[in-house]
């Protein structure tokens, strides 16, 4: 089973990035180190190299993970977007109900999300709630202290 996620231009740029910043920066830096240890000696108590290869073991971890969010990446197209209900990379007005106060927000990948650009995870509590709404419904948003409540405005592409 594949875990397609969907991101923005954008955001599958950064990954990339970050993925070519891995590979072709960090994974010959770190074998510069275990050549540099290796050179000291003995392997059996040699601290720098055991340090250096954890850190190897570690970075190709989060290559692997990356390659595999890559590998299964989809660009949404903006201009495809329905606006009759609250997608992924939809922009939404809401109407916090309980604080009588108005929100806009934006559902992307969980990488992509950053509250103070009033980006959420679709992931997240508050974007799984939302997912799906037209407008004049109301989401019911569990959080630890109870229930939210948010009114869908408008839905903005």
């Amino acid at each position: 089973m594949s875990d397609i996620r969907y991101y923005t231009e954008e955001g599958l740029q950064k990954l990339k990035d970050e993925l070519h910043e891995m590979r072709t920066v960090q994974r010959p830096s770190i074998s510069k180190q275990i050549a540099e240890a290796r050179d000291k000696g003995d392997l059996s108590e040699n601290a720098e190299y055991d340090a250096a290869k954890e850190a190897q073991g570690m970075l190709e971890m989060k290559i692997a993970k990356l390659e595999g969010l890559v590998s299964n990446a989809r660009i949404i197209d903006k201009s495809q977007l329905s606006k009759d209900k609250i997608l992924i990379l939809s922009t939404a007005k809401l109407k916090n109900i309980g604080m009588n106060k108005e929100f806009v927000y934006t559902l992307v990948a969980e990488n992509e999300a950053n509250l103070r650009e009033g980006k959420i995870s679709i992931d997240s509590p508050m974007g799984k709630g939302l997912l799906g709404k037209k407008v004049g419904e109301i989401a019911e948003i569990e959080v630890p202290n109870g229930v939210m409540k948010f009114e869908v405005l408008e839905i903005i592409i």
